[in-house]
């Protein structure tokens, strides 16, 4: 399934990539979209190329109840996302894989950071959900999709509540 997201950011692409480097905001959105922060590593920082991991637990009460046996009571999510260093505008691209342990689903994609207008920066998260399930394998993916527009919403709110 094909993912494709936008979160715009009111700030500069610079003071974007300082804050998505940043490992409290991180945590901080995390628990902001109903899940609890297990680790949290930023390698670099938002000036160069930086990587930011995180594994994350999320409760399983979104997963319809037919399916909760493939999954259990709850979701570990790990996810690492790869940022390049800027360039001389500061925009940048990266990549980013999560995967759900112990569910064959895993996303797959890029992401970029942009200037978006005078005073915004969008970053733009694009990629491919896939997961390997007998028969649910279309709804597994939907929902790995739900969960991820729900955690970049939250993030976006709670990036939005850090730079004004």
């Amino acid at each position: 399934m094909h993912l494709a997201e936008l979160m715009l950011l009111p700030t500069d692409p610079w003071s974007a990539a300082r804050l998505l480097a940043d490992a409290a905001h991180v945590r901080e959105a995390i628990r902001a979209a109903g899940a609890t922060d297990d680790a949290v590593e930023v390698t670099g920082d938002g000036s160069a190329a930086f990587t930011v991991t995180s594994r994350r637990t999320l409760p399983a009460d979104q997963v319809p109840a037919h399916l909760r046996g493939f999954v259990g009571g709850r979701l570990e999510v790990r996810q690492t996302t790869s940022w390049d260093a800027p360039d001389d505008d500061g925009a940048r691209a990266g990549t980013v894989v999560a995967e759900v342990a112990g569910v064959p689903v895993r996303l797959d994609g890029r992401t970029t950071l942009v200037a978006h207008g005078p005073a915004a920066t969008a970053v733009r998260y694009e990629g491919e959900v896939r997961a390997s399930v007998p028969m649910f394998g279309a709804v597994v993916e939907e929902l790995t999709a739900g969960a991820v527009r729900a955690a970049l919403a939250a993030e976006a709110q709670v990036a939005a509540r850090r730079l004004t």
